[in-house]
């Protein structure tokens, strides 16, 4: 009867330990969420003060070329702005996106390469354990052969 129980209580125990690692994958998953959450919300943080400067930076543009006309009405000179402003904008959004899809492409691409050196290495240090483990048994048995 004993030896029963405690053949119970080792399978509670099991259960147990099979419970906490469960927790804990599941902690794990929550904290690499939460930090991909983070790392996106960074990322469009950054993207919006990016793009508050290339707006800013296109108005001050707008109001340099302006300058250059003086013969301008206020309202000319605000339209002129205005449609230079958001040329310049259409012109940062064009090239922003063509620089996205390049940096998508190269990631990609270095990926690629990143998994090909690391399978390379990986075999490298396998085919070297597997010498030097055939090398020590012909060791071994060149010894014992004595």
């Amino acid at each position: 009867m004993s030896e029963g129980r405690r053949s119970g209580d080792m399978w509670m125990y099991q259960d147990q330990d099979q419970d906490q690692d469960q927790d804990q994958d599941q902690e794990q998953d929550r904290d690499r969420d939460r930090e991909q959450n983070h790392d996106q919300a960074i990322n469009e943080i950054e993207g919006f003060l990016l793009w508050e400067a290339e707006k800013d930076r296109a108005r001050t543009r707008a109001e340099a070329f302006c300058a250059g006309l003086p013969w301008l009405t206020d309202s000319q000179r605000r339209e002129v702005e205005l449609r230079y402003c958001q040329d310049q904008r259409d012109a940062s959004r064009a090239y922003l996106e063509r620089i996205s899809v390049r940096s998508a492409t190269l990631r990609t691409e270095y990926e690629g390469v990143y998994r090909a050196l690391r399978r390379r290495l990986i075999t490298a240090l396998l085919s070297g354990s597997v010498a030097v483990a055939a090398l020590l048994a012909m060791t071994a048995v060149g010894l014992t052969a004595r």
